[in-house]
C-alpha cells in the first residue's frame, strides 16, 4: 500500500496556551502589530510585508471594497431578504459574483503579463510583445483584459493614483510597462479609447509584488467581502432588496406577452 503523503502546513495551529500563525506567536507577535492588509499578505504570501509592500498592498484592496449597486451587491441585498438569518450566504452568494466582468479581471491581466515576460530578457522590446499581444486578442475576437471602462473615459481615475502609490514604493516596473504598451497599441489598433481600468491596474501591480496570477482574483474577493458586509448593513438601515424584488417583478408583469 502506498504511503501517503505526510499532511504539513505552516498556516497555524494552537495548543492550550499559545497560538501559531505562520510560524509566528500569535498574541504576541502579530494581534494589535499589525493590520488587515498585512496580515492577508502573510497568510497568502507566507511572509510579513515590507512597509513599502504593505502600503501598496492595502492601496489594493480598498480600491475593491465599493462599486456601488453592481450585480454582487444587489445580489447579497436579495439573499439576505429572502434569508436574514443567515448573513454569511448573503455575503458568499454576492463573492460568487466576482468575476470576469465584474471586479475579478485582475487575474486574467495578471495571466496575461505574466505569460508575456515569462522568457524575456530584461532589455525585451516591450511594444513588440504588446503587440503580439494584441494581435492574438483581436485574432481570436476576444476582449483584452484590464482596458476598457463603460463610464470612466478616456481615464480611468484609479489607474494613475494606484501607479502613483506604485511607483512612490519602488514597485513601478516592467509589468506596469507592458500593460501601458498594450494600452497604447490597442487604442491605436481598434480606434477608440481603451484607458487601463482598476482591475488592470491591480494585476499589473500585483505582478510587482510577485503574486501569481492565479491568486490575483482572491484579492478581489478580500476586498468585495468588505462591500458587501457593509452593503448588508445599510440593508438593515434603509431595505432596498424588497423594492428591487416587487420593481422587477411588476415590470415583468407589465411586459407579459399579450
Amino acid at each position: 500500500m502506498k504511503k501517503g503523503k505526510a499532511l504539513q502546513s505552516r498556516m497555524g495551529w494552537s495548543t492550550a496556551d499559545t497560538i501559531t500563525v505562520q510560524e509566528r506567536d500569535f498574541t504576541n507577535d502579530l494581534l494589535g502589530k499589525i493590520d488587515l492588509g498585512a496580515m492577508a499578505f502573510l497568510e497568502i504570501q507566507g511572509r510579513m510585508p515590507s512597509d513599502k509592500e504593505a502600503r501598496v498592498f492595502n492601496a489594493l484592496l480598498v480600491t475593491l471594497v465599493e462599486h456601488g449597486m453592481t450585480p454582487q451587491a444587489m445580489t447579497s441585498r436579495l439573499v439576505y431578504l429572502a434569508s436574514p438569518e443567515a448573513l454569511q450566504a448573503a455575503v458568499a452568494a454576492g463573492l460568487c459574483g466576482v468575476g470576469s466582468v465584474f471586479a475579478g479581471g485582475s487575474e486574467q491581466i495578471a495571466k496575461v503579463l505574466q505569460d508575456g515576460l515569462r522568457d524575456a530578457a530584461p532589455d525585451a522590446d516591450l511594444p513588440a510583445i504588446a503587440r503580439r499581444i494584441v494581435d492574438e486578442h483581436v485574432g481570436r475576437k476576444q476582449p483584452i483584459p484590464g482596458i476598457g471602462h463603460p463610464l470612466h473615459k478616456p481615464i480611468d481615475p484609479r489607474t494613475p493614483v494606484l501607479f502613483s502609490i506604485a511607483e512612490q514604493n519602488g514597485f513601478r516596473g516592467r509589468y506596469i510597462a507592458l500593460l501601458e504598451a498594450i494600452c497604447a497599441e490597442a487604442e491605436t489598433r481598434l480606434n477608440r479609447p481603451l484607458p487601463i481600468n482598476a482591475t488592470g491596474a491591480i494585476g499589473a501591480i500585483l505582478c510587482e509584488l510577485g503574486f501569481p496570477w492565479r491568486i490575483c482574483r482572491g484579492i478581489a474577493v478580500i476586498s468585495r467581502a468588505v462591500g458587501l458586509v457593509g452593503h448588508l448593513a445599510e440593508e438593515m438601515r434603509n431595505p432596498l432588496a424588497r423594492e428591487i424584488w416587487e420593481r422587477a417583478e411588476k415590470e415583468v408583469f407589465d411586459n407579459r406577452p399579450q
